[in-house]
């Protein structure tokens, strides 16, 4: 590993299927990676890897964890082309789940200061952090917020686990996201309060991320 014989310090970016179903309950570090889905449990088995390197003396880590991407480029995500594309298009948004429940979205600016923040503070070496972010808020709540930006509504157009697992015959995405399902039928909260009690955090506001984010998007529509 190049970061062992650099004496580097390795900063991971990971996402939080390995934790798997929590009934609910806030994600927080110390979970277990109890993962339930083949995504998660490869995900599950990288970071044991990882961790077993650090505890072996022979790399030093600090891992980021964040929950689902959305910001400028992003477009492969829950949050992305089906979603903030659809919108500046006039479409419906096309979601998985029940979007009255709080979700935790991550906004890629913010995780990328995280990442920097545990690449040059000693204190985050050998730990687990989940990177702040916006505020969470249900997923109804931030279309809302979409609507306003676009100005029109935004409605939803409700894709189920078994239409994903159809569509997902010709579309990796929709493939993909339907052994993900559990994320959208329960709360999925990141808990960053280790992260923020540790190093502070200034995050961006869910509205401003949501500006930025459908700018990109229209800057996108404009050169087609």
């Amino acid at each position: 590993m190049a970061a062992a014989g650099a004496d580097a310090l390795l900063v991971t970016l990971e996402n939080v299927y390995g934790y798997g179903p929590t009934g609910g309950r806030p994600m927080t570090e110390d979970l277990p990676l109890a993962a339930t889905t083949s995504k998660g449990r490869v995900r599950a088995a990288m970071t044991a890897e990882l961790l077993a390197a650090a505890d072996a003396g022979h790399v030093r880590v600090a891992i980021g964890r964040a929950s689902d991407f959305f910001g400028a480029g992003v477009t492969e995500s829950s949050l992305g082309e089906r979603v903030f594309g659809n919108a500046v298009a006039h479409k419906r948004a096309d979601f998985i789940g029940n979007p009255a429940l709080l979700h935790t979205y991550s906004y890629v600016p913010d995780i990328a200061a995280g990442l920097a923040v545990l690449g040059t503070d000693e204190r985050a070496v050998g730990g687990v952090w989940h990177l702040p972010g916006p505020e969470t808020v249900t997923t109804r709540a931030l279309l809302d917020l979409v609507a306003a930006e676009v100005g029109h509504p935004v409605g939803i157009r409700n894709v189920g686990k078994f239409a994903m697992r159809a569509l997902g015959v010709v579309n990796r995405l929709m493939r993909e996201l339907a052994e993900m399902a559990y994320e959208f039928e329960e709360p999925f909260v990141l808990d960053t309060t280790k992260y923020e009690t540790t190093f502070g955090a200034s995050p961006t506001p869910l509205a401003s991320a949501i500006s930025d984010t459908i700018a990109w998007y229209r800057t996108q529509t404009s050169a087609k």
